[in-house]
């Protein structure tokens, strides 16, 4: 087989126009700081100037003109970063899907790998600001699960904006959403298409990778003059994209049997897969993850909602880490996604009940670093270094504490969140004029 040929799916249409917000350059003083390298800092400070992390230790002067905050010894983390979200796609107030704004599934094909999520995306979605409320900076949107094939996400900055595009990361590797198990299965039977069981779902898989394999063929041998050019096709060229390793596939996957065969099917058309969502049984097969240098994308404590979640674990996240594996737990709900710290405090502690030594140096990277790293972005979020974005949460108490809340929070050295000052958070056009809400303590 020729060498890669690329129709570039992957130069993306709607290109980002994010543009931070005016940063203050800010000195943080006796904080507890987990930096979400693996560190913790006590009485210690923080430095953020021009958007960045400047500086972290225990004797920093306030350069002239810095903003100087005495967190008095409450506790800093990086920003939290939500590695799979819906917000803006399946927007809240959650009404009949009929009538809401919910945008999440393309169910007409069962491979639509070439839609962009981001065309989905409503801006005035209030589940944003909640989750800005806790601590989230950063979140990766991913289309739904019905499809074999999803099609694109898009990593978003947690900012009010008019428009998807100026919400989007800059420069963030493009992801794809593939899907296995009872999601597919369940959607294709009522509709009375195939795929209607597993052994479909797979054949679908090896029946598009096949199909894109052939179109890049065709293509390489055009581009060295022989042959004809192939009609354009936006679905095989998505997934030829895939196929050379230029977008990260995010693959939502519950049992371990089913990511078992799929690790297999990757492996034989020499497709890496970045991470499973969800992954319920991954505690089962650790060192396939390890082996395949694959991530889990999991829940806290989600359990028996349908039956491939049956053997679903609260020491999951923590046996994971135990083993070596890369692990990170994510919202799918917007509820859930507005206490992501409480998730990340759950599994710990399932994971210490079970005798294992897990840290909150160790768990905050469960939210922070982990989730960075499988969106391709650990070089400028996710951990308090000299350098990266200074996106960053002042919480009132221990974040792993049900008492926690986020008091301040920065988005490249930029106030976004202020608990005290409501002129400081963020409210949608959907909730102006909405009744008064008693605001908690």
């Amino acid at each position: 087989m020729t060498g890669p040929a690329h129709a570039q799916p992957v130069d993306n249409p709607f290109p980002s126009t994010y543009q931070p917000a005016a940063p203050e350059d800010t000195l943080f003083l006796d904080a507890t700081i987990l930096d979400g390298a693996g560190n913790r800092h006590e009485r210690a400070s923080l430095l953020i100037r021009d958007g960045r992390v400047a500086a972290i230790g225990s004797a920093i002067d306030a350069p002239g003109g810095v903003r100087v905050i005495d967190a008095d010894g409450r506790w800093i983390t990086p920003g939290i970063v939500d590695p799979h979200s819906h917000l803006g796609s399946g927007s809240m107030p959650y009404t009949p899907v009929e009538l809401s704004a919910w945008d999440v599934n393309e169910i007409g094909d069962p491979a639509v790998p070439h839609l962009y999520v981001e065309t989905t995306i409503r801006t005035q979605d209030p589940g944003f600001a909640a989750a800005l409320s806790g601590g989230v900076t950063s979140l990766q949107v991913l289309p739904g699960s019905a499809n074999l094939f999803g099609g694109y996400s898009v990593v978003l900055k947690n900012v009010p904006a008019r428009t998807p595009q100026a919400m989007k990361f800059p420069k963030a590797p493009p992801g794809m959403k593939m899907a296995c198990g009872e999601n597919p299965k369940y959607n294709y039977s009522e509709l009375g298409r195939s795929p209607k069981s597993r052994m479909g779902i797979v054949a679908g898989y090896q029946e598009m990778f096949d199909d894109a394999m052939e179109y890049r063929d065709k293509l390489a041998r055009f581009r060295h003059g022989q042959g004809d050019e192939p009609s354009h096709d936006p679905k095989l060229a998505a997934v030829a994209a895939a196929l050379d390793g230029e977008v990260r596939i995010h693959f939502h996957c519950y049992r371990a049997d089913d990511m078992a065969i799929v690790l297999d099917v990757a492996r034989h058309y020499g497709l890496q897969i970045t991470a499973f969502h969800h992954a319920s049984e991954a505690y089962k097969i650790p060192d396939l993850l390890v082996k395949n240098d694959v991530c889990s994308v999991v829940f806290a404590n989600w359990w028996g909602f349908k039956m491939e979640v049956f053997d679903a674990i609260r020491e999951n996240a923590a046996m994971l880490e135990a083993y070596g594996a890369c692990v990170t737990l994510h919202s799918d709900s917007a509820i859930t996604g507005q206490r992501l710290n409480l998730e990340a405090a759950k599994a710990m502690a399932a994971g210490q009940h079970a005798g294992l030594d897990i840290t909150r140096e160790v768990a905050i990277q469960w939210i922070t670093f982990n989730p960075a790293r499988i969106l391709g972005l650990e070089d400028r979020i996710g951990s308090l270094e000299p350098g990266k974005n200074a996106d960053v949460v002042l919480w009132s108490d221990d974040p792993f504490s049900t008492y926690a809340r986020a008091d301040l929070v920065y988005i490249d050295g930029a106030l976004a969140y202020d608990r005290s000052d409501a002129a400081m958070q963020p409210v949608s056009d959907f909730i102006l004029g909405q009744p008064a809400r008693e605001t908690r303590p």
